[in-house]
């Protein structure tokens, strides 16, 4: 997809040799509006910052969306600090102090096993409130089609679903808290609107057979972005696909990448160019320590090529036409890739790869002190 002009200018004024990401606010309104707009009445959405947690990124959606999901007590001082209206705390490792900050915050915890909700339930009670409380459920059967399989399989999330009779009864013998509805987060970076409205579907069923005062049912994220293409979960689709929960029910989402991957690019520029073992390499500025998600997914990153015609040295200018590259980093490792055989028309040492959708489970995700390179610089427009 091609660079917006207001990115290549912001690339363009950095300094040599550039290495950056750079944020857009103003495409994280447009997603999350557009969202908004594919989810029924009575539907809260929460940006699950994990996904990039930025303080202008982090305060953009807090104000665009209706609060913040956070997953650690560094999250949570962040939507402290960015006035989010609605927190939602989940993870799978909350210590007592954590347990403690989300009391005082008033923040809704997502418990996820017999032992967290009776720690909250110590800690509300020191606090002299009652916490009200989302249960985080690993569902049998089959999961939703994505990237990682949260539930219906073995992890760490979540209470199994064989256990839940005995943490309600647990729950319910307990003075500071109340369980006011579940957690079903299943899936992440599904790209099938019509899977995941029959998931939303069911969870919200499932939820009001489980002799419960339901309040609310949170179905988290999992709303998907193909790197390959410029493909997402068709929102429309899911538009027209989704119900509102029943009344006084609140239908909770945790979107993440959806919101906020397409609001930011990752460039860095060619260091040199090298051809070993019948493959072309574009060594950069830059590489996995930055971003991640590749290596760890296993995919090569689409990139373009931001030409730069100023070349400082009195040599010729090293460069490849109508070539397959191979993007690599400046790391000690040939696990450093952010592409293989990508095909360029023109790559000269000193040009810029830019990589789009890269505003999620980018530099979040990522090793970044690793042989102590230089962080790449951070531009929000």
């Amino acid at each position: 997809m091609p660079t917006p002009e207001q990115v290549e200018a912001a690339l363009r004024a950095q300094p040599r040799p550039v290495c950056a990401y750079v944020y857009d606010t103003a495409a994280l309104r447009i997603r999350a509006a557009a969202v908004r707009a594919a989810l029924p009445p009575r539907t809260t959405i929460l940006y699950a910052v994990k996904a990039n947690n930025r303080s202008e990124v982090v305060e953009t959606l807090a104000r665009a969306c209706d609060g913040l999901e956070v997953a650690s007590g560094g999250e949570l001082a962040l939507a402290v600090a960015a006035g989010a209206e609605r927190i939602v705390f989940g993870g799978p490792a909350k210590t007592d102090t954590e347990l403690a900050a989300a009391v005082a915050a008033g923040a809704q915890v997502n418990v996820e096993s017999a032992h967290e909700l009776r720690r909250l339930d110590r800690a509300a009670v020191a606090a002299g409130v009652v916490a009200e409380v989302a249960i985080r459920v690993n569902r049998a059967g089959p999961a939703l089609p994505g990237s990682h399989a949260m539930t219906g399989t073995a992890t760490p999330f979540g209470v199994d679903e064989a256990q839940l009779p005995q943490v309600l009864a647990l729950a319910a013998e307990l003075a500071g808290v109340r369980v006011i509805g579940f957690h079903l987060h299943a899936v992440s970076n599904n790209l099938d609107a019509a899977a995941h409205a029959g998931f939303v579907a069911d969870a919200v069923a499932w939820s009001a057979r489980q002799g419960i005062d339901l309040r609310l049912v949170n179905v988290g994220g999992g709303l998907g972005v193909d790197y390959l293409s410029d493909a997402t979960i068709d929102l429309d689709d899911l538009r027209a696909r989704l119900r509102p929960p029943p009344d006084g029910v609140e239908l909770i989402v945790e979107p993440g990448r959806i919101l906020a991957a397409d609001a930011g690019w990752y460039a860095a520029e060619v260091l040199d160019l090298k051809h070993t073992h019948g493959r072309t390499f574009a060594v950069l500025r830059g590489g996995t320590h930055h971003f991640r998600l590749p290596a760890a997914w296993g995919y090569s990153h689409p990139f373009t090529v931001l030409g730069v015609d100023d070349w400082p040295y009195d040599w010729p200018r090293p460069m490849v036409e109508n070539a397959e590259v191979d993007a690599v980093g400046e790391l000690c490792t040939p696990r450093d890739v952010l592409t293989r055989g990508q095909h360029v028309d023109r790559l000269r040492v000193g040009d810029i790869l830019v990589f789009a959708r890269t505003g999620a489970y980018g530099w979040d995700i990522s090793h970044h002190d690793f042989l102590r390179h230089p962080a790449p610089a951070f531009l929000v427009t």
